[in-house]
């Protein structure tokens, strides 16, 4: 039983095949011009969407799910601070990797039905953010390590 629990807290590794999602800011040159319409902050990868990645992965059924190199379980807050990720007391810079173990058409799926991947999508093919996904046949996501406090 209690090894059970450890499972669902994420306290334990998972292995198995996963989907791994690779989000980037936009190429930019130093000094050019940014096109009519476009801010800056439309060029870089948000809160939102590492959030909605990590949301559309546990519902399309992850057993875990790996931000960077961070766990994430029940309790984790991913928090961007500028462009740069802050996670579990931890400082980020793009790209920014989301793996997750599971069914990767389930996972897959659930990627095009999430409407905050979508939206980001659509920034991949006006501005260039960069949205990479791949097939992992085999990887383990270690078990949580930090505080459960």
């Amino acid at each position: 039983k209690i090894i059970e629990l450890e499972q669902i807290a994420g306290l334990t590794p998972v292995t198995g095949s996963a989907l791994k999602i690779t989000l980037d800011d936009a190429p930019r040159e130093p000094g050019s011009a940014l096109p009519e319409g476009v801010a800056p902050d439309d060029l870089v990868v948000h809160q939102q969407d590492v959030q909605a990645v990590v949301n559309a992965m546990w519902r399309g059924g992850a057993t875990a799910i790996q931000v960077m190199d961070q766990r994430i379980i029940s309790t984790s807050a991913i928090r961007c601070v500028g462009n740069t990720l802050l996670l579990q007391g931890q400082i980020y810079s793009p790209p920014f990797v989301i793996t997750a173990v599971g069914n990767t058409s389930d996972l897959q799926q659930a990627l095009n039905d999430e409407p905050g991947v979508a939206l980001y999508r659509e920034y991949v093919e006006r501005l260039d953010l960069g949205y990479g996904i791949s097939i992992l046949n085999q990887t383990t996501i270690p078990a949580f390590q930090g505080s459960l406090e």
